[in-house]
């Protein structure tokens, strides 16, 4: 079931969003300072491009250092995603179908707001990690 809603997700929104992501990605890598943000956008476009059987879970470990690169992510790139996933999600609402990959997608814009801190794994192990 997994593989059949991430491939609809890829056709409907998730090549589009993984675009996004990639092309913040690339920008912040640019300069030096960025390339711990480029990454971060890189990790999450995988994420953003197959969403379904995998969640993010917080780092506990993460410390000040992610606080305040989760600000500084929010105001290079952070809203332009969120708004991205936004738009998204309401045009994927109009539809009865597409209302799952929808709320997907609001799903999505807490980790594209802030996503250092975060893990990306696979839903049947989410405390794996803590």
């Amino acid at each position: 079931m997994r593989t059949i809603l991430n491939v609809i997700w890829l056709i409907l929104s998730g090549f589009w969003l993984f675009l996004g992501y990639l092309l913040a990605g690339v920008l912040l890598c640019i300069t030096i300072i960025g390339i711990p943000f480029g990454i971060a956008a890189f990790r999450i476009g995988v994420y953003a491009l197959w969403p379904f059987g995998y969640t993010t879970v917080e780092r506990r470990d993460a410390g000040a250092a992610s606080c305040v690169g989760n600000v500084l992510w929010l105001v290079l790139a952070g809203w332009w995603l969120a708004i991205a996933h936004i738009v998204t999600g309401i045009a994927l609402c109009v539809t009865i179908i597409g209302i799952p990959f929808g709320i997907a997608n609001f799903k999505l814009i807490p980790v594209s707001l802030f996503p250092l801190g975060r893990e990306i794994v696979p839903t049947d192990e989410p405390f794996a990690t803590r």
